[in-house]
């Protein structure tokens, strides 16, 4: 029985196409041979025919597939079976145009089949047609948003059900899923598997805009700065002009000291939409960075002028230190933070930042009562909203003291990587470790660059280990390091901190202060690296801490007890760390440091084997760029205007100085 009409038979011959097509997956021999028994007495017959060319593609047959298949299209060419496999065929046996042309036909047919877009974005891109084929790939991911599998799990992560939400996405390999499942793992806490889902996400679909984007934030989260901006100069070519990627490109610039090609981006912006608070912002953050104050006052002013609830911006205008903001700023901030509390929706970062600015501004203006209020009304909405656990905390300082020993670490050997090249600067945040990093950023043999995250990151790998369940705990886990274990930690930081040095200096800083925590891992992988300890006197370190608003890190600061217990864990091990590996730690009292520069500079430069060199006492002049809350500060010579301002607010430290306890008794 003949027939050319669409792809279908006689009722009699239902059975045999039938089981024709379900011997296709696991016997495709079989299926041929049924669908070419079918053939014999029905020729031309469309479903035995699509059968056939099926089981030939199955058996590795493509060209016979293909010639079939281009027959067959021309009378079925409505039927997206036939286009599907036919556009199969010819990409397999490389005639991409044949395979445009049908995947073209298919998704004008069933736009709304994602898997038809993204194949034919694949076809486009062996021809050439790398923009064509981009905007395919967002076909593609327009017409998964329809997919019900893909909401269901998408409603599922949203509601926290994750266990859930994987397993309705388990047994499926296409872009969206696999963005989708590197959104859940991520959100479990895997980041590594995260990466790997996203970056498969990617290669499948390089148009996936959505997905570089998370994948950019991923890179950035992990550290890998450089492939993050690989992929962040990669998402700014999309067809889609959405400004979100140009900032997106900017905060990786950022993170890369990059701040010149991170203000030309903010600038071009708002060149052309100049109402955007948010561009401000980071405007001023980048300008202020380079030492721009007038300017970057001038775009936060611009930010509070377009949106005058946001804390932030009034935040980093008092976070300049050097501004003093008036009364009509006092009285907008405060006509800010009533606007916020009729506001339903959730604005408590605007909060919070508010109260810490209204604390600075009246600070300044020497209201202490009104400015501790603020400050303290700051900190409690931010305490809530960070997690520390202070026991926590103290009982893996004191694990770490009891592990660091000098048996522990004399029974170690040899091993770690040689180089001298790093310098880490360590302590608390408002100890004075910017300004030893400005002073030995003069010097001739020495890069400054930025708090950086990598030892932490390493640290927290091998954390991991002990929390996995791999270790009995942290000094198993240390034990278990062998020399070339050591050697490669430590080339490894030197290996992720390479792409911040830029001047080919021998010695860089790196001047995390929570780096106080990792001496003794220190010791272990980088043994010729030198350490400094940036130490301010507790009180005036500690108040300082707690009313400045971190913009990430430094959880135990919202709370008096809670950062005199910090300082106290803090003096605790680094007295350990002194007496199991003397003269090891370089102390910098900042106080000692504003009192007789020369002399501590000497010291300082001394240590560290460094010849004296003037322009170390001309620090204020070097224009590079800050990036911590002192960056002002430290483009004016030493002043001793900050000593004592703590004693304004002693009425209402009592919680700090309890906490403090002997610590603060003994500082002298």
């Amino acid at each position: 029985m003949a027939t050319t009409g669409p792809l279908s038979s006689p009722l009699p011959l239902q059975p045999a196409l039938g089981q024709a097509a379900r011997h296709l997956e696991h016997d495709p021999a079989q299926a041929l041979a049924l669908a070419q028994a079918l053939l014999q007495h029905a020729r031309g017959l469309p479903p035995a025919e699509l059968i056939a060319a099926q089981a030939l593609r199955r058996l590795g047959r493509s060209k016979e597939a293909r010639t079939r298949l281009a027959a067959l299209a021309r009378t079925q060419s409505r039927v997206p079976a036939v286009l599907w496999e036919l556009a199969q065929a010819a990409s397999e046996t490389g005639d991409t145009g044949q395979a445009i042309g049908a995947l073209e036909q298919l998704t004008r047919l069933q736009p709304s089949v994602a898997s038809g877009w993204f194949l034919l974005a694949g076809e486009l891109r062996k021809a050439g047609r790398d923009r064509d084929a981009w905007r395919a790939d967002l076909s593609g991911v327009h017409a998964s948003s329809r997919d019900r599998a893909l909401l269901e799990a998408a409603l599922a992560m949203r509601e926290e059900r994750l266990d859930e939400a994987e397993r309705l996405l388990t047994a499926r390999d296409d872009p969206p899923a696999l963005r989708l499942l590197g959104e859940i793992r991520w959100r479990q806490g895997d980041i590594s598997r995260a990466l790997t889902l996203v970056e498969r996400a990617v290669a499948a679909a390089p148009g996936f805009d959505l997905a570089r984007d998370f994948l950019v934030r991923l890179l950035l989260q992990t550290g890998a700065l450089p492939d993050a901006l690989v992929h962040a100069d990669i998402l700014r070519q999309s067809p889609l002009d959405n400004p979100s990627h140009a900032l997106l490109q900017a905060s990786v610039l950022v993170r890369l000291g990059d701040q010149a090609g991170a203000c030309a981006i903010y600038e071009a912006l708002l060149a052309t939409k100049p109402d955007q608070p948010q561009v401000w912002q980071n405007l001023g953050h980048a300008l202020k960075t380079l030492g721009r104050q007038a300017d970057a006052v001038h775009a936060y002013r611009q930010a509070v002028h377009h949106r005058p609830t946001m804390g932030e911006a009034w935040w980093s205008l008092a976070n300049l230190k050097t501004v003093t903001l008036d009364a009509s700023d006092i009285a907008a901030m405060e006509r800010a933070l009533t606007t916020l509390a009729s506001e339903s929706d959730d604005r408590r970062e605007d909060v919070f930042h508010l109260h810490f600015s209204l604390g600075k501004a009246l600070e300044d203006a020497a209201d202490y009562p009104a400015a501790f209020a603020h400050y303290d009304r700051g900190n409690r909405l931010r305490r809530t909203m960070v997690l520390h656990d202070a026991d926590a905390f103290a009982a893996e300082v004191q694990a770490t003291a009891a592990t660091f020993t000098a048996p522990f670490i004399a029974a170690r050997g040899e091993g770690g990587c040689p180089a001298p090249d790093p310098i880490f600067i360590t302590g608390l945040p408002r100890a004075g470790s910017t300004l030893i990093e400005q002073i030995l950023s003069c010097h001739s043999q020495v890069e400054g660059t930025m708090e950086l995250p990598d030892l932490m990151a390493i640290a927290a790998r091998l954390q991991s280990r002990v929390d996995e369940g791999e270790f009995a705990d942290f000094r198993a886990m240390i034990e278990s390091l062998t020399p070339a274990d050591r050697t490669r930690l430590g080339e490894e930081y030197l290996d992720r901190t390479r792409i911040h040095r830029q001047s080919g200096r021998p010695h860089f800083i790196d001047k995390l202060p929570n780096n106080w925590q990792h001496v003794g891992l220190i010791q272990l992988i980088l043994p010729h690296a030198k350490i400094i300890d940036a130490r301010r006197h507790p009180m005036a370190c500690c108040f300082s801490g707690w009313k400045q608003h971190f913009a990430r890190g430094q959880t135990f600061s919202y709370d008096l007890s809670d950062i005199g217990r910090y300082y106290r864990a803090y003096v605790g091990l680094m007295a350990d760390v002194d007496a199991a590996m003397p003269g090891r730690v370089h102390r910098v009292i900042y106080e000692r440091m504003v009192a007789d520069a020369p002399g501590e500079v000497a010291r300082l430069l001394a240590h560290l084997g460094l010849s004296f060199e003037e322009e170390c006492l001309n620090f204020w002049r070097n224009k590079r760029a800050v990036r911590t809350a002192s960056s002002e500060q430290v483009r004016q010579p030493i002043f001793t205007d900050g000593l004592d301002q703590w004693r304004h607010f002693a009425p209402w430290l009592g919680p700090l100085e309890q906490a403090l306890g002997p610590v603060l008794t003994g500082w002298e």
